[in-house]
């Protein structure tokens, strides 16, 4: 006799600490299955994921659990149950967990063992380590549950096995790196499958929430590894999977195999979501960006417009006596291409009155970069006085490159609420400004065609900040600081590593120690997305006053 299960998988976003309004969105999607045998939810779903210190307040304890009982008692009067991730008190220690609702009770509760404690994650500060798991027994099926970082490692499939389980189901808060995709289904799942033979359903959840942002990318794999379902990234999706047992092994019937972005627009894609969801969960009408006729604020406004629409985004173009006209037409130009409101304001005055106000002070020094740094802290003040007025975020517009090596004015361009370009080197941007004006990203709200001057791309950077100033003039070509920057960045290589692979030592020195340096800037930068393996933040966390060099 042939066993049949529907189990729906509810690729969902989040909202962290929203409690009601997260279990209200999941009444909704079970209430629209009504012969669904089992509706599965993202890890955390209830509570949102990453909630960081928020679980460490007894009152959101308290909510979860009642929430939960909501949900339980939401089963009731259907047929179906719900797999829902929450956290869990018990015997004074709180855990990471998921739970089977059914019937109108809270049926059975599995707790994560592995828990990651790297990068963006530092589960172990906040749960404690569950015992192995034992399968759940669901009308005829016996159902493993490792969640998250459990899969990602072979223990304790493999002790599931030994239990007698025929189906995994792994939910996730598994944040978006540039090809972490290919990993997941390529290297982890596919590799768990092959160890235990057992069909698995790997469910993420989608949206931004702060610096992270997740791409969703579900899939369901049978026992031989063949994909059965690929579920869209960076979309919500509610999709059906089918499973019939005829007495041997549980299998899945083929269904919808979404292709992935590839990259670029995967990075594209994860800039929108996260400025997205960081603008409108924070509740900002808009955001303000001053607009300077360069690749990095084209570029960033772009990503707004897409994100939020033209409508919510407002450029200011602000120029000192050291702007040139083919940055104003450029600034212009990208404006009117995006569809965005432009406003022009001098700041020539400002910095005359600060000139003025100074001279005594500064009487008998030479002029340098602290008149630059003053034209752009007066830039940022200009800003904040006008997002302060209207209320629009003011978002930053440096990237990667500049933020390693401390080439941006603290109190200046880098004041500000978000930066979608905080995880992006300098050469990816120009790689994305190049891909989005012959491309319209799959979630972008912009324009189809062009979105900035190309001009703009070919033209050598520059701050403008003094007379023919290039970024070159300072830093080495970005065809060299990028990679360099990448290996004292992501693979924490020393001097003599970097000497190895032929750059030049003085350069690699220099480059390092501005590294060093620049830490207490970067420690004040406002969150951003992040986009890699090891970005400023989260993942990246070196003491400001260090005397460390690999010299």
């Amino acid at each position: 006799m042939t066993v049949k299960l529907t189990i729906t998988l509810a690729q969902m976003n989040q909202a962290v600490g929203d409690l009601r309004g997260n279990a209200d969105a999941m009444i909704s999607v079970y209430q629209s299955k009504p012969d669904s045998d089992l509706i599965v939810f993202p890890e955390l779903q209830l509570i949102g994921y990453p909630p960081e210190d928020l679980v460490l307040k007894p009152a959101v304890v308290e909510r979860a659990e009642t929430e939960l009982q909501r949900l339980a008692e939401a089963t009731n009067d259907s047929t179906a149950a719900m797999l829902v991730g929450s956290i869990f008190r018990k015997n004074g220690n709180l855990y990471n967990g998921i739970a089977l609702l059914e019937g109108g009770q809270i049926k059975d509760v599995r707790y994560k063992v592995e828990l990651p404690n790297y990068g963006t994650f530092d589960e172990k500060r906040l749960f404690t380590s569950g015992p192995l798991p034992e399968p759940i027994d669901f009308r005829g099926c016996k159902i493993g549950l490792p969640i998250c970082e459990d899969v990602w490692f072979p223990t304790v499939c493999e002790h599931l096995k030994s239990q007698g389980t025929e189906m995994l189901i792994s939910v996730h808060g598994s944040p978006y790196e540039i090809e972490k995709d290919d990993r997941r289904l390529g290297q982890v799942a596919t590799q768990r499958v092959r160890e235990t033979r057992l069909p698995l359903l790997f469910l993420n959840r989608i949206g931004g929430q702060d610096e992270v942002v997740f791409d969703g990318a579900s899939f369901v794999l049978n026992g031989d590894a063949s994909v059965m379902h690929q579920l869209p990234d960076w979309d919500e999706a509610i999709v059906d999977t089918h499973w019939s047992n005829d007495g041997e092994s549980w299998t899945c019937a083929p269904g919808e195999v979404h292709q992935l972005d590839d990259h670029p627009a995967d990075i594209y894609n994860a800039m929108i979501v996260g400025l997205r969801d960081y603008v409108n969960a924070n509740h900002f009408p808009g955001v303000i960006l001053g607009l300077s006729g360069g690749i990095d604020s084209a570029l960033s406004a772009a990503v707004a417009v897409d994100a939020l629409g033209a409508d919510r985004v407002w450029c200011v173009m602000m120029p000192s006596r050291f702007t040139g006209q083919e940055s104003l037409d450029d600034a212009a130009g990208c404006a009117e291409m995006l569809g965005t409101k432009l406003d022009t304001i001098s700041i020539v005055p400002a910095v005359e009155g600060f000139d003025a106000m100074l001279e005594g002070s500064f009487a008998d020094e030479e002029v340098d970069i602290t008149e630059e740094n003053i034209q752009s802290r007066i830039r940022g003040v200009t800003l904040m006085a006008m997002s302060n007025k209207f209320g629009h975020m003011l978002l930053t517009t440096g990237n990667k490159s500049e933020m390693s090596v401390g080439y941006a004015t603290i109190y200046g361009d880098m004041a500000g609420g978000y930066s979608v370009l905080k995880d992006a080197y300098k050469l990816t941007c120009f790689k994305l400004s190049e891909w989005r004006n012959r491309n319209k990203p799959s979630l972008g709200m912009g324009p189809d065609g062009p979105v900035m001057p190309e001009n703009i791309i070919t033209k050598p950077p520059s701050a403008e900040l003094r007379e023919d100033q290039k970024d070159s003039d300072s830093l080495p070509d970005y065809e060299v600081l990028d990679p360099l920057l990448h290996g004292l960045v992501e693979e924490e290589l020393s001097v003599s590593d970097l000497v190895e692979r032929g750059f030049d030592r003085e350069t690699v020195i220099r480059i390092e120690k501005l590294l060093y340096i620049a830490e207490y800037k970067r420690r004040q930068a406002p969150p951003g997305v992040k986009l890699g393996t090891r970005n400023f933040g989260r993942d990246r966390r070196y003491p400001i006053t260090n005397a460390f060099r690999t010299i």
